[in-house]
């Protein structure tokens, strides 16, 4: 079982709308036996932070789509160890979520931020929700 751990754009997104492949890729990733999904408590902060900023007469909503989401997935914390693969990420607010996703040994880091998507980390893998959704097979150039 591969773990995957879901960052805020995704879940922000997913919450927001039915529709579209950051909620494709969150259903996936919470339905499927084959992986065990993670948030870290940075991201569970930062998406209540953005709904209540960006979408306040939304929030019932995602109210309940986290509510659901929790039930899916394991919290973890954020490690107080830097790890070098940090340098990487060019948002230094970006780093903890790196940090507790290297702590936890995630395989799988799914997000939209660029910071991450631009980086050159190999471990955990880095995923749009377009390639989580749609995986190119490995012999395709």
């Amino acid at each position: 079982m591969k773990k995957i751990l879901i960052d805020t754009n995704i879940l922000i997104s997913a919450a927001y709308s039915r529709k579209g492949l950051p909620r494709q890729a969150f259903d996936k990733a919470v339905s499927s036996s084959l992986y065990r999904c993670l948030i870290c408590e940075q991201t569970l902060e930062e998406f209540w932070r953005i709904a209540n900023r960006k979408f306040p007469e939304r929030i019932g909503d995602f109210e309940s789509f986290m509510a659901q989401a929790l039930l899916l997935m394991e919290v973890i914390s954020v490690s107080a160890d830097a790890y070098d693969a940090e340098k990487e990420i060019r948002d230094i607010k970006d780093r903890p979520i790196l940090r507790a996703a290297i702590s936890a040994s995630v395989d799988i880091l799914l997000t939209g931020d660029k910071d991450f998507i631009e980086s050159t980390i190999e471990n955990p893998k880095i995923m749009k929700a377009a390639e989580f959704v749609t995986p190119r097979k490995q012999n395709e150039s």
